[in-house]
């Protein structure tokens, strides 16, 4: 969705780099696979094809953080009733 976005912090040697991949125009998404031994950050169309794609070694990466966009409130939201806490 619009909006969503990845953060990715990394070694590099003497300090530590921050890159941000966001999913920029409506219906489009950011996955994240991994596996031998590489990241990858991919933004996609509803489609499913590329658009961005970023990749790094996963021994560098830190951090890996995904950020949803904000979603608005569904008609059903507002009907969640409180538990209550016995003594």
């Amino acid at each position: 969705m619009k909006g969503d976005r990845v953060e990715i912090v990394i070694d590099a040697g003497g300090g530590t780099r921050t890159y941000d991949i966001t999913a920029t125009r409506a219906g489009r998404r950011v996955e994240v696979t991994h596996g031998r031994g590489l990241v990858e950050v991919t933004e996609t169309t509803r489609g499913g094809t590329s658009v961005r794609t970023a990749r790094f070694m996963a021994g560098r990466v830190l951090a890996l953080v995904e950020h949803p966009a904000p979603r608005p409130a569904q008609e059903d939201d507002a009907a969640v009733a409180s538990m209550r806490r016995s003594a």
